[in-house]
């Protein structure tokens, strides 16, 4: 007995148990801690992963139990056992697994994760580590830990250089439901300053496109030969039902003209709510011009004409039944 079990201790457990190498990895990768738990040396395991051995190394300490080319969730999990327990990914693989689109997230991005501040993990490889007072609750998806789309869209941005990336990331963040400007406005304020100058910019002239746009909207408009009679109506069916408010009114013809707030809200939540409202405006029979902030910048004498051609065509037909609701004294 004694003898059987000095050559067991020599093999190590994983030898007579090859299973438990499975049962203690996870999906494949291990901690080489956790095989030398096994009985298995430090020396074996390194040369198990030479060129043409079985196994493949990851990242320090970390192995992968085949030697073929890692996947992307064999990659995940790795930085994950580097990073350790209360590590978070963050980045462009995080906002990929909250399900924004992959062809508008940047890539060779490598992981990011971030760890607790006290935490001395360095950088190395495909992970880059970073260490932050702002270590946000996990947001678990397929029992990977992620930061919360907001800051994973954030972390992703300031590691981009050029604004059409940086513009496509944040207008993905929008338009997939998972942040709002002032959400990401905020997140950029709170964190780091690396990194934030160009998406705090872009975020910036969005919040100032809606702010004039009524603006220039008044400014164009003077151009017409019949101007808008109204700004910011409330309009009433025949029966007193809400219809609309719309940003201008030609009352004699029954025009509506809506600003829409920023061009990227054509999405999801916010195309849902211009179609019930333009829903709503052909209900009650009115025509209805949609414009975008960046057409009143960039094709002011195409909004024109197609005011006026909206105006032709509300004037060819009979004026419906509406009416503009009375201010409250």
């Amino acid at each position: 007995m004694a003898a059987h079990s000095l050559i067991m201790k020599k093999r190590g457990r994983w030898a007579d148990h090859p299973e438990l190498l499975q049962q203690r990895s996870r999906d494949g990768v291990i901690k080489a801690a956790t095989l030398e738990s096994l009985d298995m040396s430090s020396r074996l395991i390194y040369r198990r992963c030479l060129p043409g051995g079985p196994w493949r190394r990851l990242l320090p300490g970390i192995i992968l139990l085949h030697a073929a080319q890692p996947t992307q969730d064999e990659l995940v999990i790795a930085a994950l056992l580097y990073a350790g327990p209360q590590a978070r990914i963050t980045g462009a693989e995080a906002c990929r697994r909250h399900g924004m689109r992959a062809g508008e997230l940047p890539v060779g991005q490598g992981i990011h994760v971030l760890v607790p501040h006290e935490h001395k993990i360095l950088s190395t490889g495909f992970v880059t580590v970073e260490r932050t007072r702002r270590l946000p609750n996990a947001w678990t998806r397929d029992e990977v830990p992620l930061a919360p789309p907001t800051r994973a869209t954030t972390d992703a941005c300031r590691r981009l250089r050029t604004v059409e990336p940086i513009g496509r990331l944040l207008i993905e963040a929008v338009q997939s439901g998972h942040s709002t400007p002032e959400a990401l406005a905020l997140e950029l304020d709170e964190g780091t300053t690396r990194g934030t100058a160009i998406p705090r910019r872009v975020l910036a002239e969005w919040k100032e496109l809606r702010s004039v746009a009524e603006a220039r909207a008044k400014i164009i408009s003077r151009r017409l030969a019949s101007e808008p009679s109204h700004w910011n109506p409330e309009i009433r069916d025949s029966d007193g039902g809400y219809v609309g408010r719309p940003d201008a009114w030609w009352d004699d013809v029954a025009l509506a003209w809506e600003i829409d707030s920023v061009d990227f809200h054509f999405y999801r939540d916010g195309y849902r709510r211009t179609l019930a409202r333009n829903n709503q405006y052909a209900k009650a029979g009115i025509v209805v011009v949609q414009t975008l902030p960046s057409q009143l910048i960039k094709d002011p004498a195409g909004v024109l004409e197609e005011l006026r051609a909206a105006r032709r065509t509300a004037a060819a037909r009979p004026r419906p039944a509406v009416r503009i609701a009375a201010r409250a004294a």
